[in-house]
């Protein structure tokens, strides 16, 4: 008999799912709902993207598939490596990937049993070797309440800071932690042998949170939250264990998944969608408005940013993430039409390109399908 702690078990790795079957449920013509990307790349070019999907819409049974490719530009194939859920109460999504300062590759995700049920759980594991002819995670391990799908931030000083959450909007009778539903921090000191839950903001108008943290050169952290009117924002002192003016940072969004980074250059990148249409700003329905999406910079620590690439104009392309490689080549995987086109693409530039509004530099490039769902 199923049991809300199925969530407590540990997912299935199944490594090349279509080669044994390949008509299985996992295969790209058998998903009829896909989103919600990520992407990592390795020092030797190795590409890693990941996203979940299955069924028809998020519910029990979703899974998160992993890919790899040494050419992101073309279709990267089928699934290399498929994350199924315990059970099929449960579901496994909102994945993350992740390369941290000593050339491992992380696969965090998040499991719960029915499309929510108030408690989540953030799971990792960890590839030693991502370039390997065949590389290998280790065993999964629960680290963190709530659901984590943005990347990690390393301090100056060494830690790792994970943003994870509960939502505060999306309530179920399993499980109630009242004192857990904020934009959360996690911290590891110990290069990600253990993970401690160290504070937290509480933006009024967060909506499904997918915050990120960046540290700003005066030594502050500043957090921007996704809200039902725009990115909100907090800042800490105190490496995140205490947050304060915590309110609208200012910047337009459609309540929608962005993506902010340091950039090697000193930096940094937002990743958002603007002068967005098809957005009532005051009576906001998630999933409007996410089109033009934009690539922009900033020389101020965030105060201004630059009139930017605009490098996905359509409707319906969301959930931007983003890696930058050794010679400050910009890779940024999103979603299209999860539910009709079921496309995941990826667009490269440099910083020239968004400086210049335009791709200036060779090797740009946008809107290269990598993968699609059932046609």
């Amino acid at each position: 008999m199923s049991h809300k702690d199925d969530s407590l078990l540990k997912a299935k790795f199944i490594y090349n799912p279509t080669e044994a079957m390949p008509d299985c449920r996992f295969a790209n013509a058998n998903r009829y709902f896909q989103g919600i990307p990520t992407v990592e790349r390795t020092d030797k070019g190795m590409f890693y993207a990941a996203f979940y999907g299955g069924m028809k819409k998020e519910e029990s049974g979703n899974f998160v598939a992993v890919f790899r490719s040494t050419d992101p530009t073309a279709d990267f194939g089928e699934p290399w490596l498929v994350i199924e859920a315990p059970t099929p109460e449960c579901r496994t999504f909102d994945a993350c990937l992740w390369i941290d300062p000593m050339k491992r590759l992380w696969l965090f995700y998040t499991q719960s049993y029915t499309y929510i049920d108030g408690r989540f759980g953030v799971w990792a594991s960890v590839c030693d070797d991502p370039d390997a002819a065949e590389p290998r995670f280790s065993e999964p391990r629960r680290i963190a309440n709530g659901l984590m799908m943005n990347k990690p931030t390393v301090l100056s000083s060494g830690e790792w800071l994970l943003p994870c959450t509960i939502w505060c909007d999306e309530l179920s009778d399993l499980n109630d932690l009242p004192e857990e539903r904020y934009s959360n921090v996690y911290c590891s000191k110990d290069n990600g042998e253990s993970f401690t839950l160290i504070g937290h903001s509480d933006y009024a108008d967060r909506s499904t949170d997918e915050h990120m943290i960046v540290e700003l050169k005066d030594g502050r952290l500043w957090m921007l939250i996704r809200g039902r009117h725009g990115i909100g924002q907090a800042f800490s002192d105190d490496k995140g264990h205490t947050w304060y003016d915590v309110g609208f940072s200012g910047i337009k969004n459609p309540c929608s998944r962005f993506h902010i980074r340091r950039l090697k250059s000193g930096r940094l990148l937002l990743l958002n969608h603007k002068n967005y249409y098809g957005q009532d700003e005051i009576n906001v329905s998630p999933g409007k408005g996410r089109n033009n999406l934009t690539a922009m910079l900033s020389e101020d620590e965030g105060k201004t940013w630059s009139e930017g690439l605009l490098f996905e104009e359509r409707d319906m392309c969301s959930y931007p993430d983003a890696v930058e490689d050794e010679d400050g080549r910009l890779y940024v995987i999103y979603d299209r039409e999860r539910y009709a086109a079921r496309e995941i693409l990826m667009a490269s530039f440099c910083e020239e390109d968004i400086l210049a509004r335009k791709l200036v530099c060779e090797g740009s490039f946008v809107k290269k399908v990598i993968n699609h769902g059932a046609r």
